[in-house]
């Protein structure tokens, strides 16, 4: 038997991708004016959209519990798995990655846990390649290595209407919340050490999409890359992003994605993200 590899909900695999490599996948959860459930599973992205439009709705997010992941480790093990490794989403985001090792702690060193230091396909390219590389029959110090350099060539953009989800999640600060609403600006953010920053702003929405392909593009250099589009309630957008950086980056794209983001990251971008992960091949 190989490495098992094991992720969480918030990687947001594209369909074709999602039984690929044999991943395991640990739901978050999300609590919709008061009604818990798990991503994906109890809880769908229109739920939240239709929470977050109305009026006094409560819409927050959890981690899934340490016990959650012995339960998982346990089982892939006792399945014939030689060893297994966990990649979650930032530790900046999520407490996830935190109850990863202490599960991790409690069943030794056959299980190793990576912080992709991001989401969405940001940890969900890491995952893949972690996969890819199991199925090769590499042992767990490999697998490891292939989706921390993975993650070191996978770069994060996204544009949001506005940062008052964020700010309310806790996920960027009320300075940097405040600075989006002036004036109207609208904000392009990427993540930078596992954190949401504000890389820049412009004044309206069509400028805000046409700069984050050029951001994308940047990201690129002269690599050949793979790219994910995500959005949340706004497919028009991720479309028209798809199709530009199709046109932008020619034959130097192999595969490009687009998936509507889960519940958890809806949660704190609100409706009309548009993101664009840049994974630059090896």
């Amino acid at each position: 038997m190989s490495v098992a590899v094991v992720t969480d909900s918030t990687a947001y695999l594209p369909v074709e991708l999602a039984g690929a490599h044999d991943l395991t996948v640990v739901p978050l959860s999300v609590v919709v004016n008061g009604v818990d459930g798990r991503e994906g599973i109890d809880i769908s992205t229109g739920q939240v959209a239709r929470a977050l439009t109305a009026r006094r709705a409560a819409v927050t997010t959890s981690r899934p519990a340490p016990e959650q992941f012995v339960e998982t480790y346990r089982r892939l093990l006792d399945g014939g798995a030689t060893a297994v490794l966990s990649v979650h989403l930032s530790a900046e985001l999520s407490g996830t990655v935190d109850a990863a090792r202490i599960a991790a702690a409690e069943i030794g060193e056959r299980v190793a846990v990576v912080d992709a230091r991001s989401t969405g396909m940001g940890l969900g390219f890491p995952a893949l390649a972690a996969g890819a590389a199991a199925d090769r029959g590499a042992d767990l110090d490999r697998v490891r290595q292939v989706a921390l350099d993975t993650i070191d060539r996978t770069s994060t953009l996204f544009y949001v209407d506005t940062l008052e989800f964020l700010r309310k999640g806790g996920r960027i600060t009320a300075a940097s919340a405040l600075l989006g609403t002036a004036l109207s600006v609208k904000p392009i953010l990427h993540v930078v050490g596992g954190a949401i920053v504000i890389r820049e702003k412009v004044r309206t929405p069509s400028r805000g999409l046409a700069r984050l392909v050029d951001l994308a593009v940047e990201a690129a250099a002269d690599a050949e890359v793979d790219v994910a589009v995500h959005h949340f309630a706004a497919p028009e957008r991720a479309a028209g992003l798809a199709e530009a950086l199709t046109g932008r980056l020619g034959e130097r794209l192999h595969d490009v994605y687009v998936t509507e983001i889960g519940a958890v990251v809806a949660a704190h971008a609100g409706p009309g993200l548009a993101c664009v992960v840049v994974h630059r091949r090896p």
